[in-house]
């Protein structure tokens, strides 16, 4: 397939077009379809490409549009580049499928709604009295990599303002949004290139979309932020608003904030840093033994741990409370192997090197609580 995108480099089509090339590329082998070129067009494209592109292309997204202009006058191109295009398909007999990026403010009587409703019943009508599949999407607020901040987007605006230590405004923080992810909007696009588009009669629609309200959205947003200060990753679930968020505010990071220190704790013996701490799923640390160094010497009730020596050559040995025979593994970092720390078992590791640190990455399911720390002193 040759694949017309235009508004190529706004938000929604810098992504798609993104996408597009990792399938023609082979990058991506997960959507399973085949394509052979993409058409990128936006306002610096030339009219010969612009016509070659609507004579040769084999499906339209259409994401080019006005939303922020100058005069309520300039809203009209919403409703005349699409007649321009449709008319310049039509001129090639091309009867591509044609996609329509559309809002919910469709539905709205105010300058933009219109210019966007005018623009749908536009498409509408091409498609029937062309015998053309169309598909004509509203999108609700739109979120992710991207996004131009301080413009149509409160997200992005938020993500980028408190990632950056910049003030933001919240007139009220129970104003409820609906919101839908750029990666949702992409897979739906995939499915409308192989005719499985989601549809509501006439309309299109995407099928994952999120409700939050403002202040839902902003203490989320100060949390992520504060992550690397508490070193607390928040329940991200798979396919939640959450997970979609975090990686939506990651990606307005400065440099400055790309990279953080964290705070160890070091005595003789080497030293022991937290590096993550979450809300349900427990916490990691690195641990780092000098040579000859034996740390641990203790046991737990109900926590167990994974350790995993990534640098170095040690001994972990685990002895059963109450009994004396001992477990020993012997571990390096030229051979990745994890070794449960068991409940109700003494245990240590060694650092068998005379020479050499021995780097520990330990995992324990639950995070370290102080006034109730489960963990008492025993040799092994």
């Amino acid at each position: 397939m040759k694949i017309l995108v235009t508004g190529a480099k706004g938000f929604i089509g810098k992504n798609l077009c993104e996408n597009l090339k990792n399938v023609k590329d082979n990058k991506d082998k997960t959507r399973n379809i085949i394509i052979d070129e993409i058409f990128e067009y936006d306002v610096d494209t030339d009219r010969e490409s612009f016509e070659r592109f609507c004579k040769d292309c084999d499906f339209v997204f259409n994401l080019a549009g006005i939303n922020r202009p100058l005069n309520a006058e300039e809203f009209n191109i919403n409703h005349s580049f699409l007649a321009e295009l449709l008319n310049t398909l039509k001129k090639y007999g091309n009867k591509s499928p044609v996609m329509l990026s559309s809002s919910t403010q469709a539905l709205l009587d105010n300058d933009y709604g219109r210019s966007k409703k005018e623009a749908e019943d536009l498409l509408l009508r091409y498609g029937k009295e062309n015998d053309v599949r169309v598909l004509v999407y509203r999108f609700p607020n739109v979120f992710g990599k991207w996004c131009r901040p301080n413009y149509n987007s409160g997200v992005a605006t938020f993500c980028n303002n408190i990632a950056n230590d910049l003030p933001i405004k919240v007139n009220d923080r129970n104003t409820e949004l609906t919101l839908v992810y750029i990666d949702d909007i992409i897979d739906e696009m995939f499915e409308g290139l192989k005719g499985n588009e989601h549809r509501d009669d006439d309309l299109c629609y995407v099928p994952i979309t999120h409700k939050k309200t403002l202040g839902e959205i902003v203490d989320l947003l100060y949390t992520f932020n504060e992550e690397p200060n508490s070193l607390i990753m928040p329940s991200i679930p798979k396919g939640s608003f959450e997970k979609k968020l975090y990686s939506t505010f990651l990606s307005y990071l400065p440099e400055r904030k790309v990279k953080f220190q964290l705070k160890g704790n070091e005595d003789n013996r080497g030293s022991f840093t937290e590096f993550l701490r979450t809300e349900n799923n427990g916490q990691f640390s690195i641990n780092i033994s000098k040579p000859g160094i034996t740390k641990g010497q203790h046991w737990h009730n109900t926590k167990w741990e994974f350790f995993l020596v990534v640098s170095g050559h040690g001994l972990i040995q685990e002895r059963k409370i109450g009994t004396d025979e001992v477990m020993e593994f012997e571990v390096s970092g030229e051979k990745l192997e994890p070794v449960h720390m068991l409940p109700g078992y003494t245990h240590n590791i060694i650092n068998l090197s005379q020479t050499e640190n021995l780097v520990t990455l330990m995992w324990a399911n639950e995070l370290f609580d102080k006034d109730r720390p489960d963990t008492f002193f025993e040799e092994v």
